[in-house]
């Protein structure tokens, strides 16, 4: 025999596990009893809770909406009608204040009609009256609108014709059928106008 085989025949039979060592382990720990909390344990054992359900709260919150939006609708309303009564009350403020101002002047119509004077003192007390109307226009920011010897302007004169002048400039007002009145800048109606039609201008 060699030297080798002699070694070979000396060894001794290697010992195999039965079982793997991971296996034990595992099988060990898996075999351990989990702890269980008590606390938790009887939490889960309890009945649960005798207040309202979620979807009672969810309908009791929807009511809540309801009444507030009924409640915001309300004032909204209340709030509209508070403002539709004040501007109807400052439009009769407004209209009776300015109503106020011109009584006078239909007493003094009044007058007028009763006179017995002649035509002249009849016309001088109209034209009296005029003054007066004008004078309360006035206070009132109300003003005549310039027409005659103006030029025309569209914005504030309506143009009923044209008259030949050879004494006012082409495309001038030549003569005034009704006032307009403005109110401040505000143009409440156009004054009706004739306008110059100037035949020198025009072959110049």
């Amino acid at each position: 025999m060699s030297k080798q085989q002699t070694r070979l025949d000396v060894l001794e039979p290697l010992e195999i596990p039965a079982g793997d060592a991971r296996d034990e382990t595992t099988a060990g720990a898996v075999s351990e009893p989990v702890a269980v909390d008590p606390a938790a344990e009887a939490l889960a054992s309890q009945p649960e809770a005798a207040g309202p359900s979620e979807l009672e709260q969810v309908k009791a919150e929807r009511d809540q909406l309801l009444d507030r939006f009924a409640r915001l609708q309300a004032e909204f309303d209340n709030a509209r009608k508070r403002a539709e009564r004040e501007r109807v009350e400052f439009r009769d403020y407004a209209t009776g204040s300015v109503v106020e101002q011109f009584l006078p002047v239909l007493d003094n119509f009044d007058l007028a009609l009763k006179s017995t004077g002649s035509a002249d003192q009849l016309r001088s007390g109209v034209a009296l009256i005029v003054k007066q109307m004008e004078e309360i226009l006035r206070q009132m920011q109300v003003q005549p609108v310039p027409s005659v010897g103006e030029v025309f302007d569209p914005r504030v004169h309506e143009a009923l014709g044209s008259v030949d002048r050879d004494d006012i400039p082409d495309q001038h007002v030549a003569e005034e059928v009704r006032r307009g009145y403005k109110l401040r800048e505000r143009l409440l109606r156009p004054a009706l106008v004739r306008i110059a039609r100037n035949a020198k201008q025009i072959s110049e």
